[in-house]
């Protein structure tokens, strides 16, 4: 049984399809095809079996998928152990982010680790908070985020740590009616019209949260995915908007108000595979983004 055979199962059981699997790791279906052969005939079962046009693990498959995670583990705990009989962790560590989260996260990481023996990859993404789990077989660490305060939809078998809770705030025009009050509830919204995010982006969520406590709808006149789009939309006027209190400057043409009488707040979580997760970098790196989410908190 090698190792490879046990990785290429996680990500297919992961990914869903052997195209999914080729794209995301750069090898054409063919190849994976022929190693998918090989593995079975070397461990005398079938892995996968037809379904419509793609296929499937077996029962076989699914059980040496569901393994990957644990043997990757051990194999990287040893590794930990000899990283740190030299001294001081090392090596690339890979961090997968959303664009608020890293803007808030990364600076400091960035500065907290100069000249060390770790060097960061970095990469951004905006994605619905049930797609953040799939992204931790690409990276090293995913910075997620959650409006329910628990682990992402579907992170449940990956290793996570909170590492910060920021409220969102009610970002108006200066010149709006509402920027006089120093707090916002559900009624004093009523009426108003918003520049939204996408629906099944987690900030939706408060928005909807409000319209079931008034029973009365809020306009989205847009739904973009982009904060500082957003915030000089808001200072045009065109309508108000949730923003992230950590990394929103409160100037200018645009007020922050914090909103009262619904879930307004989110956490920030670190998500990886628990074989990355016991790597010694890896582990410092999601330490040190632990430091700094209290800072910030």
């Amino acid at each position: 049984m090698e190792m490879r055979h046990l990785v290429l199962l996680r990500e297919i059981a992961v990914r869903g399809t052997l195209s999914a699997v080729a794209a995301a790791t750069h090898r054409t279906p063919s190849a994976l095809s022929q190693q998918l052969r090989t593995a079975e005939r070397e461990l005398g079962v079938a892995l996968v079996e037809p379904v419509g046009r793609g296929l499937q693990l077996t029962a076989e498959g699914q059980l040496l998928a569901d393994a990957a995670d644990e043997v990757c583990q051990v194999h990287a705990e040893v590794q930990a152990r000899l990283d740190a009989s030299r001294g001081e962790p090392r090596g690339t560590v890979s961090i997968g982010t959303l664009p608020s989260g890293g803007q808030a996260l990364l600076p400091p990481l960035v500065g907290a680790l100069r000249g060390s023996a770790i060097e960061l990859r970095l990469h951004d993404f905006d994605l619905a908070e049930a797609d953040y789990a799939a992204r931790t077989l690409d990276v090293d660490i995913v910075l997620a985020h959650s409006m329910s305060g628990d682990v992402p939809h579907g992170a449940d078998r990956l290793t996570s740590r909170a590492l910060a809770r920021e409220p969102l705030d009610v970002a108006l025009p200066a010149t709006h009616p509402l920027a006089g009050r120093e707090e916002l509830g559900p009624l004093d919204l009523v009426g108003t019209r918003w520049i939204g995010v996408p629906e099944g982006y987690p900030f939706d969520t408060v928005l909807l949260a409000i319209e079931a406590v008034t029973g009365r709808p809020l306009v989205r006149d847009q739904r973009l995915r982009d904060n500082a789009l957003i915030r000089s939309l808001v200072g045009a006027g065109v309508g108000l908007a949730l923003l992230p209190r950590f990394t929103t400057p409160a100037d200018g043409p645009v007020v922050l108000r914090p909103l009262v009488g619904v879930p307004a707040r989110r956490t920030f979580y670190a998500l990886c595979r628990p074989d990355r997760h016991a790597r010694f970098a890896v582990r410092t790196v999601v330490d040190e983004l632990a430091r700094i989410g209290a800072s910030l908190s």
